[in-house]
């Protein structure tokens, strides 16, 4: 029996339609997929500085040093083009509205570690256009350099400085590559991010280690039995300009 293309495209059209009510009642046969369990232990990380053991080292910048060796950080000589990760700057600058003429010179006079605060609300990451910088589950703020177009909108919104530009090509500035961060180039901004790949290996950020004095403390905010967590309740702790609502998650015990 000869079947024209009439006939021919109508038989295909209710093979289709039969195997499409096949699969949809097989489909509606299935049981629904098991939900993954959530963790039921929430992190956010965060950091507790004991200015009273940095003090005792003066001088000392050893977390400086481990930074920038981890993470390529290179040391530029125009201060107006420096790349910075963790430095230091004197208690006066950092918590300005601490000053009262009263405070003890012995932690007045010193200088004070700093680093991304890796705000639980960071104003950083609301400016920027192409969503190079963000923040995670776990609180650590970060930045995909390759997004990164310059603006410098987040740099402008940090109200804490922790954030740096690269004005020119960071690569010849840097005495030895760490072939196991990625080097950055001219144009982009970049900052601390915590050691969120040491934090993946099981490891403590590279300052945390460095340190001779044991200056820094590091965990997990949410958990209430946490190092930073007991820490917080032995001892009267202070932020880094708390009033602007930024909500840092790097603590400074005084």
């Amino acid at each position: 029996m000869r079947i024209t293309r009439k006939d021919f495209l109508r038989l295909s059209g209710l093979s289709l339609l039969a195997a499409g009510c096949k699969q949809a009642a097989h489909s509606v046969n299935q049981p629904a997929p098991v939900a993954r369990a959530a963790s039921t232990q929430p992190v956010r990380w965060g950091m507790v500085i004991d200015l009273s053991k940095c003090r005792e080292k003066d001088g000392c910048n050893a977390c400086v040093h481990a930074c920038n060796a981890a993470h390529n950080v290179p040391r530029i000589a125009n201060r107006a083009h420096e790349v910075k990760w963790i430095w230091t700057e004197p208690y006066a600058s950092v918590f300005p509205s601490a000053q009262n003429g009263y405070a003890p010179q012995s932690y007045t006079e010193k200088m004070v570690p700093l680093l991304c605060n890796h705000c639980a609300d960071p104003p950083c990451t609301r400016v920027c256009p192409t969503q190079a910088t963000w923040k995670r589950d776990d609180g650590i703020v970060m930045m995909d350099w390759h997004r990164c177009i310059g603006c410098r909108y987040c740099v402008a919104a940090c109200p804490y400085g922790s954030r740096s530009f690269n004005w020119e090509d960071p690569r010849p500035s840097i005495a030895s590559v760490n072939p196991n961060f990625p080097t950055r180039t001219k144009g982009v901004v970049e900052k601390c991010n915590f050691c969120e790949e040491r934090l993946a290996r099981g490891q403590k950020p590279a300052c945390v280690d460095a340190c001779p004095q044991h200056v820094f403390t590091f965990g997990n905010l949410a958990d209430p039995n946490s190092e930073p967590r007991q820490l917080l309740r032995e001892r009267f702790a202070v932020q880094r300009e708390p009033e602007l609502g930024t909500g840092p998650s790097v603590f400074y015990l005084v």
